[in-house]
């Protein structure tokens, strides 16, 4: 597997002036992914809990574990509950 380079830290004086999701603030378990979560849930036009299922679902290996999971999990339930609940 192809290793993608970490994220680079960009002065404040540059904020910007490049593509935020070349970035990423606060570890880099999103950086091995073909497209980051958050631009995949913005050009499909998700809400909160689905955007919120996806990126537990893609992380959970690299950064949460069992509770990633479960917090994914968790955000399924709501959807059902907000979509069926007269089911």
């Amino acid at each position: 597997m192809k290793k993608r380079n970490q994220a680079k830290y960009i002065p404040p004086s540059t904020l910007g002036e490049s593509n935020p999701y070349d970035k990423q603030i606060g570890g880099t378990h999103y950086q091995k992914f073909k497209i980051q979560p958050s631009k995949f849930i913005i050009e499909n036009e998700l809400l909160y809990p689905e955007g919120c299922v996806i990126k537990y679902i893609l992380r959970h290996r690299a950064k949460g574990k069992r509770e990633d999971l479960k917090k994914a999990i968790h955000f399924i339930e709501m959807i059902i509950e907000r979509d069926y609940s007269d089911v």
